[in-house]
């Protein structure tokens, strides 16, 4: 009888081991299955949303479509993504007790998360979510890309790697674009009242950018002979111009504005030309009632397009594939930026002139103790002191030893006209710490590559006179 037991128990353990070995046998074909057919349904998102980005499009459910093909296909590039970081975790979990500086903490957070068996799944069911949803987005694709081919060319042609594309013109905002592009260029009656797009937006989500983006297109620039641009100081200065032709008018407000003042300067718009067109940009929701048309929210981008955002810049020309080990670190950077866009292209920059792994995880290291010193000196996050431009204490993002690093807001344009103070890249002082200037200085973060070019920089003062809690605490209350 025992023998009987002996047997069969012995049968059954070896039928569970065959069906565990089976199990992840086919777990594992099945993900090389999904990689190899994401991969296929990415590459013909991509070349939809690119040829899309080169056309004009005013069609509205066109351009519904487009957004939602566009933010499938980001997050396929992110659980594609994540396949290959969890992957690589498994693979290097030999390489950890060699070399553990390489892979370091990132990966601990990572294996944390559940065994092998519970990773495989998720990882698999991701791949198989993200190739469901595409496969369902293109299969619906079809009416949208014949409608595309009937769709007027935008001047620019021509290849580009995604890398310049993406650091040169705007990335993630098409169908916005497309928006505001066919706002301008729609025909509306020579008299009456001019048509009105409100663009409301968040601190440094691109709404400027959007507006001199647009302008920059030959066809929207040869439909106007004039722009001109109004702030809420000077609104109210309209009635003094005089122009001839078509003028867009762009007005941006920082706060609300009354009723009253709004009519005098619809009226004063209405005016000094006929076939004008206003375009308001604003953070503040309420104005949107001035609009004539639905307005345009811009917010930030979400996670999927933020990190295919960051990884791009950071790469450069370089191909992610040639640098493994250090996709796992482009999640930890992102948590640090939360979302900005001025973060993301600033970083990037510095990251990308050297793929080495111990100088990202320098620069990683060296942000976590930026980040840390902040949230503990402010009880707020990094990003969102950048942001609404408060002090920020950036001492510890250079090799140390350093003399204080304290980043106060931009200077007022009266303020640098009146005292020109030089000028350094945040990378040029990274690199080479002694090129900082003894006195007053400004630091510049970013400059942008489009329209307007704007010049992201921030005041630093002399080490000499600076004390650095009770500086910079000052500072912000009195911001």
């Amino acid at each position: 009888m025992e023998a009987v037991l002996s047997a069969a128990a012995g049968d059954l353990v070896s039928r569970f081991f065959s069906f565990l070995m089976n199990m992840y046998s086919e777990v594992s074909c099945s993900e090389e299955k999904h990689v190899e057919r994401l991969q296929q349904l990415l590459l013909r998102a991509h070349t939809v949303v690119e040829e899309a980005d080169r056309r004009y499009i005013t069609n509205s459910g066109m351009l519904l479509q487009l957004k939602t093909l566009s933010r499938t296909m980001y997050h396929g590039y992110h659980a594609l993504d994540t396949f290959k970081c969890n992957k690589l975790i498994k693979e290097g979990s030999k390489e950890l007790t060699v070399t553990p500086s390489y892979l370091g903490t990132p990966l601990k957070r990572f294996r944390a998360n559940g065994g092998t068996t519970a990773r495989k799944v998720g990882t698999n069911c991701e791949l198989q979510d993200a190739v469901v949803k595409l496969e369902t987005v293109i299969s619906n694709m079809t009416e949208f890309v014949i409608l595309l081919s009937g769709c007027e060319s935008m001047m620019f042609r021509g290849p580009y790697d995604t890398y310049l594309y993406v650091d040169n013109f705007m990335f993630g905002r098409q169908t916005e674009k497309q928006q505001v592009i066919s706002f301008l260029l729609q025909h509306n009656p020579l008299v009456g009242s001019p048509p009105v797009l409100p663009i409301i937006g968040g601190s440094l989500v691109g709404k400027k950018t959007l507006v001199k983006h647009v302008w920059n297109d030959e066809k929207v620039r040869s439909s106007f002979s004039s722009v001109l641009h109004f702030n809420g100081d000077n609104f109210r200065r309209i009635g003094n111009e005089s122009t001839s032709g078509r003028t867009l008018v762009v007005v941006t407000f920082v706060s609300d504005v009354d009723d009253e003042e709004w009519n005098y300067f619809y009226r004063a718009v209405t005016s000094i030309s006929t076939g004008s067109k206003v375009i308001i940009i604003s953070r503040m929701v309420s104005l949107a009632r001035y609009g004539t048309v639905n307005p345009i929210h811009l917010s930030r981008l979400q996670d999927e397009e933020y990190s295919y955002l960051f990884k791009t810049l950071a790469f450069g020309s370089a191909h992610a594939e040639d640098h493994p080990k250090l996709t796992l670190l482009i999640g930890e950077f992102i948590k640090l930026l939360g979302g900005s866009f001025v973060g993301a292209y600033s970083v990037a920059n510095i990251l990308r002139k050297d793929l080495s792994l111990h100088f990202w995880l320098s620069m990683l290291k060296r942000y976590k103790n930026v980040a840390k010193v902040n949230l503990s000196m402010f009880g707020e996050h990094l990003s969102l002191r950048f942001r609404i431009s408060y002090p920020v204490d950036f001492t510890d993002f250079l090799p140390s030893p350093a003399a204080p690093l304290h980043l106060m807001p931009p200077r007022t344009e009266a303020h640098v006209s009146e005292r020109k103070l030089p000028k350094i890249r945040i990378e040029d002082i990274i690199v080479n710490p002694s090129l900082r200037p003894k006195g007053d200085f400004d630091l510049v973060t970013w400059e942008s590559r489009i329209p307007p070019y704007t010049e992201f920089s921030y005041h630093v003062p002399s080490s000499a006179q600076q004390h650095p809690t009770t500086t910079l605490r000052r500072k912000r209350d009195a911001t």
